[in-house]
């Protein structure tokens, strides 16, 4: 299997991914749910930072520093910095953001590296929804430096277009602030593990191709 694959089965086997009827927060009523508050284990953190490396690596995303947004980037950046030193032999540094500025001691509104301008970061994050955990960080890095975004990076592009707009998150965020969004797997890819067997849940394929087709974008 490819590490995509392999992500999707992991995803299916740790209760993140799910097939049935579940009505999301948009109100649409979807056929799939993800929930990545599952992971919860060392175990699981472990293999999470060896997909994000692994898509950080086969897209050749160049950078400094891994930022992650508090809370649930926090831990996505830790196991990401130390599975591309582990794995591909990549030291980048790693920062997070505080959700007030300490006003003692080193001070600062991130903890970790220090940015400085000129220097490249990669956000990385867990889904994207609304493009609402960018929005927040990218003002709170620009006000430490003028530091440049080399991408984000995301378990899971849902493809699905938003409320008031036919582009999805992904490609809002790319719009409004010209950052590229890497995903690990698509719900393209989802679909076709399906089809190829890799997972199983045949019984919700044409459930999930018709959602696609409502809301989906390409």
């Amino acid at each position: 299997m490819t590490y995509k694959e392999q992500f999707i089965k992991f995803m299916v086997q740790n209760g993140v991914l799910k097939f049935g009827e579940f009505t999301l927060k948009s109100g649409r009523k979807a056929p799939y749910f993800i929930n990545t508050g599952n992971y919860k284990s060392g175990a699981q953190l472990a293999k999470l930072g060896e997909y994000y490396a692994h898509c950080i690596a086969e897209n050749k995303i160049e950078a400094q520093t891994l930022v992650g947004p508090a809370y649930k980037g926090i831990p996505l950046a830790v196991t990401t910095a130390v599975s591309l030193y582990t794995n591909h032999g990549i030291d980048l540094n790693y920062c997070f953001d505080r959700k007030e500025v300490k006003d003692h001691g080193e001070g600062g509104l991130f903890v970790g590296k220090q940015l400085e301008d000129g220097e490249r970061v990669i956000i990385i994050e867990d889904v994207m929804t609304s493009g609402k955990a960018l929005r927040e960080i990218l003002p709170k890095l620009k006000a430490s430096a003028n530091v440049e975004i080399a991408g984000m990076v995301i378990s899971v592009d849902r493809m699905e277009r938003g409320l008031e707009s036919n582009l999805s998150a992904v490609q809002e965020v790319f719009k409004e602030f010209g950052v590229k969004v890497y995903s690990i797997v698509t719900m393209a890819d989802i679909i076709a593990a399906i089809e190829s067997g890799v997972i199983e849940g045949r019984e919700y394929l044409e459930k999930m191709k018709e959602y696609r087709k409502a809301y989906g974008v390409e």
